[in-house]
């Protein structure tokens, strides 16, 4: 089969180098250029020793690049970045995945108002597909351009898509989401609150007033539901960790719901989703059993008061971003959707 030829824009974060980590060893992936305006002409194994015999390219200034001579570009760039360059490419005939929150939300007033950003093209914006595998699989497989899930949301949303799809949740109340995510969740730059001794040794919540992936989470869960009563409250923290999350979901059932044996039905619901692991009734699910891998574990807890809580786990940066992407590409190069993410977790 003829090779995709990959560009990368954005190799030098946490989510650049993660997806350069996973394509390095995909049978069917030709990776062509990495841009960096800062790091242009720097082997990338200088800059990451991780990937010395794996990666043999330099990092190329974006302004001197033809990416339109590529099948698929994936940027891993701050908001704003893709949507300024996409339209050319989609022109060209070049698909796109975008890591950050340009094509996340189609109502593009509810960007500008989190991202503090006009959207620069709406007309790619209404077609752009959200890139949940198990979720929208079809749609991507025809797609052009991908709005690669929010980490957070992805465990939320894969957490009640059963309760959600079958109509088992009571929207009198709202769903609790208690988010964890290990620091790389920040990103790779300079910054007090992630600097190792504020970091180590605390927990601590943040974006609780709102946060970023809030209307992402709340548009998908309304979109599945069919109900725009959904509420839901969100709250993200910051562990002393350096990947990992882990969310725990409260959801109240409806009468419908209580009756269901939901364990039955949430395995029966991913029985053909190979990233996506419900575990016995009972099980506990770790962080450090995702780590650096693209699976998503998940148990159930009935509880009193009509009450179920989920628990969710994955690595943030492989299931949670780069992992994610690499499997929408799959799914747009009609490739199984395992190809190239058979990695297993890393203990301890």
């Amino acid at each position: 089969m003829k090779k995709i030829k990959v560009g990368i824009v954005g190799g030098t974060g946490y989510t650049g180098v993660e997806l350069l980590r996973l394509l390095a060893r995909h049978p069917n992936v030709q990776i062509q250029v990495i841009t960096s305006r800062g790091e242009a002409g720097l082997p990338v194994a200088d800059m990451f020793p991780s990937l010395r015999g794996g990666v043999k390219l330099a990092f190329s200034d974006p302004a001197t690049v033809d990416l339109t001579q590529c099948d698929i570009v994936f940027f891993a760039t701050p908001h704003g970045v893709a949507m300024r360059q996409t339209p050319a490419l989609v022109a060209a005939g070049v698909k796109v995945i975008d890591l950050a929150a340009d094509f996340r939300l189609q109502d593009a007033a509810e960007f500008e108002k989190w991202y503090k950003l006009p959207h620069d093209c709406m007309d790619i914006l209404e077609k752009a597909v959200y890139g949940l595998p198990e979720l929208y699989a079809r749609d991507i497989a025809q797609a052009e351009v991908i709005g690669n899930p929010g980490c957070y949301p992805t465990t939320v949303l894969l957490g009640l898509a059963p309760l959600l799809e079958h109509g088992w949740i009571d929207y009198s109340a709202p769903i609790i989401a208690d988010a964890k995510s290990g620091v790389s969740g920040a990103g790779r730059k300079a910054e007090v609150g992630t600097l190792f001794s504020e970091s180590s040794d605390n927990l601590k919540a943040y974006g609780v007033a709102g946060h970023r992936h809030h209307p992402e989470i709340l548009a998908q869960l309304k979109k599945l539901s069919g109900h725009n009563a959904v509420q839901l409250i969100f709250v993200p923290h910051l562990i002393p960790m350096i990947r990992g999350m882990l969310t725990t979901l409260h959801v109240k059932l409806n009468a419908e719901g209580k009756r269901q044996s939901l364990q039955s039905v949430y395995e029966q619901r991913y029985a053909n989703d190979y990233f996506v692991d419900v575990m016995p009734a009972g099980a506990l699910p770790e962080t450090r059993s995702v780590r650096g891998a693209n699976y998503l574990r998940l148990a159930l807890y009935p509880q009193a008061a009509d009450y179920v809580t989920i628990i969710v786990v994955q690595d943030n940066l492989v299931k949670g971003a780069s992992g994610q992407a690499v499997q929408n590409m799959n799914l747009m190069f009609n490739l199984p959707v395992d190809t190239g993410l058979q990695i297993l977790p890393l203990l301890p």
